[in-house]
């Protein structure tokens, strides 16, 4: 391939991670926008741009979102939430991590992360304030619990399931559902034991006294979502209180209050203190105009108790089902049929469909779209990577770095190149950028590409330093009035922890 190619990449990728931190663009749109540039440049053909569109990592994803709607929806986890509180005189700090992380950190396992944050959220609320309890104790253990749960399986989080389509894709033969968590398992039990032993000391108290309810009206926070119609408009050109009937109290962005002027704009990922009346939330709630939606009641969906049931028997059949579709006596039993992950949320998200578990005629609401094109177009860059010589270029570069050290020195780098670019950008987008030069790490060391593979999903997924680069993390921030340092002060020595631990146990599990 051209050298001048290498070097179109690299201005690309750069101009991207600029316009990311930015945050000038939507992630999806940016990311297409590059994909866009090659195929401008000839680098990729319209097949190599589009073939992420079909990944079967990507559609498993989008399934995923429509699978963990249900189960919001069903009010399965809720109904467990509600009882696995301590009562009042039982209640402390650290007895709440324990509780609010165990049962979250399970289910992020099995369910995209975000939903679980969101159906999660009222509750603590809720029962924070009925303790007595600062919430800002526990809303960022709650996404990292959420993160930490993820790590544990394929499914728990789109990372790995990217990673897995890649490796398929490149003719490997992928994560089965419980191999991550060979290391994520133990990352997720040492990181709930890192916040039950310090988390009092280094996360803040509450700081603020919340607006007071009225007799007609309720203190809401909402959380922008990415159909808001008034996002990158004025608070002058968008009427937010003719559109939802709604006054806005406060507007906070990054874990600051921002000054209501007329030329303020609205921004995804804002959370808006509104005073509004008791059919907002019920009105709004199953819109994707906003993220999240609470007050400081536990708001309760109203479904029948089978449904329930039903969901969380769903739920278990597409867990055993896939963890036994990827042995391989169930291709004998079944040969010419791969009953693997995909089919198993295929088969679900139409059963929750036609059951009404989930509105089958809004169905595409539920889909985080952006996240989509996101995965899709960072599969055509991670082509692109390769195909230019970028990802050759660049893994010489780190083993030259190495300096005839062994192949664990390679590994802590690409580790640690991958959980900065994470902190900045988004997680998918930089799994997909890692894994092309692990590849070729691999192959120009001539070892086993599973040690790499492994480490670029852990280390995409260890975003406990920022809020930037989870999604899980910027809801929980905007919520609870975080600061940018809030996190670093928690988060990096759990990054740390988690790189150590990455370190030792990688090769023992999976050898160079």
């Amino acid at each position: 391939m051209n050298e001048a190619y290498i070097y179109i990449v690299l201005a690309a990728l750069i101009f991207m991670v600029v316009m990311l931190i930015k945050d000038k663009m939507r992630p999806g749109l940016l990311l297409f926008s590059v994909v866009v540039i090659f195929l401008a440049t000839g680098l990729l053909t319209p097949q190599e741009a589009l073939a992420g569109f079909s990944n079967k990592g990507m559609i498993t994803v989008a399934l995923l979102f429509l699978v963990s709607e249900g189960v919001r929806r069903s009010d399965c986890l809720g109904a467990i939430m509600r009882n696995i509180f301590p009562p009042k005189e039982r209640s402390t700090v650290r007895r709440g991590h324990l509780y609010i992380m165990s049962v979250v950190a399970a289910a992020s396992a099995f369910l995209n992360n975000t939903p679980i944050v969101v159906i999660f959220i009222p509750h603590i609320k809720a029962w924070a304030k009925r303790v007595g309890l600062p919430l800002k104790k526990f809303l960022i253990p709650l996404s990292y619990a959420a993160i930490l749960g993820g790590m544990c399986t394929l499914i728990g989080t789109s990372t790995n399931l990217v990673v897995h389509g890649l490796m398929l894709d490149a003719g490997l033969d992928g994560f089965s559902m419980f191999e991550l968590g060979k290391v994520g398992g133990i990352i997720a039990i040492v990181g709930i034991i890192y916040i039950l032993l310090f988390g009092n000391k280094r996360l803040p108290d509450d700081d603020e006294t919340r607006p007071a309810s009225t007799d007609k009206h309720h203190i809401v926070e909402a959380v922008i979502g990415p159909r808001f119609p008034g996002i990158n408009k004025t608070l002058t050109e968008f009427d937010f209180k003719s559109h939802y009937n709604a006054e806005i109290i406060q507007i906070r962005r990054v874990g600051r209050v921002v000054k209501e002027t007329p030329h303020c704009r609205f921004r995804e990922g804002d959370t808006l203190i509104l005073s509004a009346d008791e059919q907002f939330i019920p009105t709004w709630g199953d819109s994707s105009v906003f993220l999240l939606l609470s007050n400081d009641a536990e708001y309760t969906p109203e479904c029948p108790a089978w449904k329930k049931w039903f969901t969380l028997g769903l739920l278990l059949l597409m867990i055993v089902g896939a963890t036994l579709g990827d042995m391989e006596f169930m291709r004998e039993v079944v040969p010419g049929m791969r009953l693997d992950m995909f089919f198993w949320a295929c088969v679900v998200t139409v059963v929750m469909a036609f059951c009404n578990i989930f509105p089958p005629k809004k169905y595409s609401k539920f889909i985080s779209w952006d996240i989509l094109i996101t995965i899709a177009s960072a599969l055509a860059i991670s082509e692109a990577m390769s195909k230019s010589g970028l990802a050759d270029w660049m893994a010489g570069g780190l083993i030259g770095m190495a300096n005839d050290m062994p192949p664990i020195a390679v590994l802590a780098m690409l580790y640690l190149a991958t959980n900065i670019i994470t902190e900045l950008i988004t997680n998918n987008a930089a799994a997909a950028f890692a894994f092309p030069i692990a590849m070729a790490v691999s192959e120009q060391m001539a070892v086993s590409p599973m040690p790499f593979l492994v480490a670029i999903c852990i280390a995409a997924s260890c975003s406990f330093s920022s809020p930037i680069g989870y999604q899980t993390n910027m809801i929980v921030q905007g919520i609870g009035g975080y600061k940018f340092r809030d996190f670093v002060r928690i988060g990096l020595p759990l990054n740390i922890i988690a790189f150590i631990i990455s370190m030792v146990f990688i090769p023992l599990f999976w050898a160079f």
